[in-house]
């Protein structure tokens, strides 16, 4: 997972823009999701990720041995979410994600795209590249959906691979 690099947000006092306003439960996309307990605005800082700060070297170690908690967090860092004080790791991946994912300030925040209705499921593109993308198959449902868990920029090249919403089994 790659966040988008954004400039501090001049004036904002609060860790979390919406703190109490998420809920984690069954998801229909994959196992544990977090909704919305109430409308939240676009923009709207709703967690952070936390984890350890690991190198490249173990980051890429944790990947090999399924982890797949670990978030790019620089030239140098990962950030490994695989543990209990990460809220934030049970957010879905969605190839019509209705947030996204960004590193303000050495911290990484999943924002609002849009406005988010109550109940509504959150969701953000994991950003996972081509490699062995095959073993990473989406079920999101969203209209969409390449049938694999993959960054926005290679949905065009998957188009032909998997239906909306399908992915090969």
């Amino acid at each position: 997972m790659s966040p988008t690099q954004k400039k501090p947000t001049p004036g904002l006092e609060t860790p979390s823009d919406a703190p109490g306003q998420v809920v984690f439960r069954e998801s229909p996309i994959h196992g544990t999701g977090a909704a919305a307990l109430g409308c939240i605005p676009a923009g709207t800082r709703i967690l952070e990720y936390l984890g350890r700060k690991i190198t490249k070297a173990e980051a890429s170690v944790q990947c090999d041995l399924g982890n797949p908690y670990i978030f790019e967090f620089d030239e140098v860092y990962d950030l490994d979410g695989d543990v209990g004080w990460n809220p934030a790791r049970w957010l879905n991946h969605s190839c019509g994600p209705n947030c996204e994912s960004l590193l303000e300030e050495g911290r990484i925040w999943i924002v609002t795209l849009r406005e988010i209705q109550s109940g509504e499921e959150l969701t953000f593109n994991y950003g996972y590249s081509l490699n062995d993308f095959k073993e990473h198959p989406c079920h999101c449902g969203s209209a969409e959906c390449v049938g694999y868990i993959v960054d926005e920029e290679f949905f065009a090249e998957l188009r032909g691979i998997a239906g909306p919403s399908q992915p090969p089994r």
